[in-house]
């Protein structure tokens, strides 16, 4: 009895042999340990849908859904109404996906859902201030990305600045509108500027002693000259009255400085660009002394002056610009400069003085037409300083008063003029252009010996003379 499970068991094996369902020496897959793994739903088969914060998308299936797989419910939810119709509903910002399975456990759909902002109010914004532009918005996690093409820098600025109001971040907002025949603009700013300035120093030094006897009374009176902040070098007249010596000091200065700078400057439209002639100077810092070999550096920082120019143009159409303009020319001067006096070592001192800079700087946003001028920023002032220095009481007396007083006296004006022209420029040859040394050449050494020329040719052989009458179109080539 105990071998008929056995003859059973041979029967079948070799009935299974004999149909073919398994090869001789072939183990069954469940006893060879590796089941085969398969991917039943992934995103390479999902359909992709972006949707608004709050929004909503009603989704048929063909098969009646058995199983819903949402990966993160906390950024869309899927709500299953009928056998065959979902809802997706956007939850937050962020991305996940969505699988639906039938009763076979067999994948009926997937979707890729991006959660982003909802930009129908956006849409329908740029849409009604530019109607004939084609602009698309699209959202990306918590930002916008803006798409499209536009005839002029101004519809792109002006859809940038609608989302950046909806985002209330403008880093949220990425502008790659594509701007077609932008305009090149050209800048010419004028900065004029008239100083006159006048001083007049007088006093009188007293030196010497009064007395009678034992009585004598000694006295010393020199003048200070503080309202110009230093004492010039005046004409002195000295005279000697017995015991008293007494010098006239009198200077009277008056001058003029007239200043003009003119930078040109062309830039792309909606691009900056900046324009700087001057230089730098240095102005010492902190030391930095290493203990170990007891040397001392010191740091040294750079400070640019002369004239700079930076300005943003963004043309708005029928030749009108609007320009964001800053403008400065400034100086090194030795008033108010700064003087340092430093120990070397040894009992030695090094003096350093820092100049100061005189700054005429404006800066603005205004709108003009192309070839139009107008003054950006202007300046007038009149300044006056007057001080009489003295002994108390003797400067009151009138007349004889003079000689225990002196007079300082200063007055400045400044009249200030910034003007801004911008032109729509566009490319030309190069030889329709010229450079102030064309035409140059330097003179022979008998020529600049003997003659004291310093150039043997200055301008092109066979142009017409400067000095004459030219009639035709000259200039910049401008729309």
């Amino acid at each position: 009895m105990a071998n008929v499970p056995l003859i059973r068991t041979m029967l079948i094996a070799a009935m299974i042999f004999a149909f073919g369902l398994i090869a001789p020496g072939q183990t069954p897959a469940a006893e060879q340990g590796t089941p085969t793994i398969q991917l039943v739903a992934g995103d390479s088969t999902s359909r992709f849908i972006p949707l608004g914060v709050g929004k909503s998308v009603v989704i048929d299936l063909p098969r009646d859904i058995k199983d819903v797989l949402v990966a993160d419910p906390t950024i869309a939810n899927a709500v299953v109404r009928t056998a065959r119709r979902a809802y997706i509903i956007g939850v937050k910002f962020g991305q996940t996906n969505v699988f639906f399975f039938d009763a076979d456990g067999q994948q009926i759909g997937g979707l890729d859902i991006a959660v982003t902002r909802n930009l129908n109010g956006l849409r329908a914004a740029i849409k009604q201030a530019l109607p004939h532009a084609d602009i698309q918005a699209e959202g990306l996690g918590e930002g916008v990305v803006l798409l499209g093409n536009v005839s002029n820098p101004i519809e792109s600025q002006t859809a940038f600045d609608i989302a950046s109001r909806l985002v209330d971040d403008p880093k949220k907002v990425v502008n790659s509108i594509n701007v077609h025949g932008r305009d090149q603009v050209m800048l010419k700013v004028t900065v004029a500027e008239m100083q006159r300035e006048i001083i007049k120093q007088l006093g009188i030094d007293l030196s010497g002693s009064l007395g009678t006897g034992a009585t004598v009374v000694n006295f010393n009176s020199t003048n200070t000259f503080t309202a110009f902040g230093q004492t010039l070098t005046p004409s002195n007249f000295t005279g000697t009255w017995k015991s008293v010596n007494a010098t006239l000091r009198a200077m009277e200065r008056a001058g003029v400085v007239r200043t003009l700078a003119e930078p040109t400057l062309s830039a792309i439209s909606g691009e900056s660009a900046n324009f700087l002639v001057g230089g730098e100077f240095p102005i010492p810092g902190n030391y930095t002394c290493d203990p170990q070999t007891r040397s001392c550096q010191i740091s040294v920082q750079w400070k640019k002056f002369g004239v700079g120019l930076n300005f943003t143009p963004v043309v708005l159409g029928e030749g009108r610009i609007s320009l964001k303009v800053m403008s400065e020319v400034s100086e090194l001067s030795n008033e108010n400069s700064l003087v340092l006096t430093q120990s070397i070592g040894n009992g030695q001192t090094q003096t350093l003085t820092i100049p100061s800079i005189k700054t005429r700087r404006a800066e603005t946003t205004l709108e003009i037409p192309s070839g139009g001028s107008l003054a950006m920023a202007g300046l007038i002032q009149d300044q006056t300083k007057q001080q009489i220095n003295g002994i108390p009481g003797a400067m009151q007396v009138p007349i004889l008063g003079a000689l225990f007083k002196s007079r300082d006296y200063v007055n400045r004006a400044t009249e200030l003029a910034v003007i801004v022209t911008p032109y729509v420029v566009r490319a030309v040859a190069q030889k329709q252009l010229s450079r102030p040394d064309d035409g140059f050449a330097d003179a022979s050494d008998p020529g600049t010996v003997l003659l004291g020329r310093l150039n043997r040719i200055y301008g092109v052989a066979g142009k017409v003379d400067p000095k004459r009458t030219y009639n035709g179109n000259y200039g910049f080539i401008l729309d």
